[in-house]
């Protein structure tokens, strides 16, 4: 199958909260594991299908539990009510030393990905956020990376004003519709996961061609997945392994073609030591 139709067959972080699967579940407890809205094309498709799989391979239930935004979820490994989570490297670093380092997705053969600045295809001219004084600005999320600690730490830099720069800004909560609102006109610019505009590039050429992509970041460490710290050492290293081999299967590799990914690592906190850095310049704790 082309890379184009395993990812038109179902793509997607994120759905509504699922029913625990049990089937052949060797555990009454099911392992809680929180997503966030990334992309829109048949999330729960998708979820059941990767839900199906972990129950498989752990042996026991799955369920997965979304939440519309970063906060929330990070809230929810850090109170201990879900085992693990799908979340992004601002809010990793912000809270390190109480979350721990599941696993981190490989993308086009790195643990890597930049954050865009994109603009309507009809502004030949703008290269940088720099350039965007005044204007209207889409932001993703209060704690994503890529959609707003990178954009502010650019603008800190160059020792613009953050709170005055743009004339108006506001958060989209999932990085598809930051492209949407910059394709609609809705925003004047907007700063996206590169690894999403790209997947949509795929997905749907017919959205992102209403858009450019002005700049983009250097590389930062994947949005990774994170489990509570007093998960089980067992439960955690099962979960790791099964994440880690998924690009070995069969099964695993076609979920892997679906979110346009290569597979996962163990990972480390080294990879995250620009986010860090931009946290500190911005004098965030």
């Amino acid at each position: 199958m082309h890379r184009r139709e395993f990812l038109k067959a179902g793509i997607g972080i994120g759905a509504g909260l699922l029913v625990s699967s049990r089937a052949e579940a060797t555990d009454a407890r099911p392992l809680l594991v929180g997503t966030t809205p990334v992309f829109l094309d048949d999330e729960v498709a998708f979820l059941r299908e990767w839900q199906a799989y972990l129950v498989e391979q752990l042996q026991r239930s799955v369920t997965f539990v979304h939440r519309g935004t970063y906060r929330e979820i990070s809230d929810l490994v850090l109170s201990e009510k879900i085992d693990a989570a799908w979340v992004c490297g601002f809010p990793y670093m912000r809270y390190h030393d109480r979350m721990r380092l599941l696993a981190v997705p490989t993308y086009q053969g790195k643990p890597l990905y930049r954050s865009y600045v994109i603009v309507p295809n009809t502004d030949t001219t703008t290269a940088s956020i720099l350039d965007l004084r005044g204007k209207i600005y889409a932001f993703s999320d209060p704690d994503s990376n890529s959609g707003w600690l990178v954009p502010q730490a650019e603008l800190q830099r160059n020792g613009r004003d953050r709170a005055t720069f743009f004339r108006k800004s506001f958060f989209t909560y999932a990085h598809r519709r930051v492209v949407d609102a910059v394709a609609a006109g809705v925003a004047q610019g907007g700063s996206v996961d590169g690894y999403v505009w790209d997947t949509l590039q795929v997905l749907h050429p017919e959205l992102t061609r209403k858009t450019r992509v002005a700049s983009k970041s250097p590389e930062f460490g994947f949005p990774p997945l994170v489990a509570r710290t007093n998960l089980p050492e067992s439960e955690f290293r099962q979960l790791q392994d099964v994440l880690v081999r998924m690009q070995s299967e069969q099964a695993g590799l076609l979920l892997l073609h679906k979110l346009n990914l290569d597979g996962f690592q163990p990972g480390n906190d080294q990879l995250f030591a620009g986010i860090a850095a931009n946290m500190q310049l911005l004098r965030i704790t």
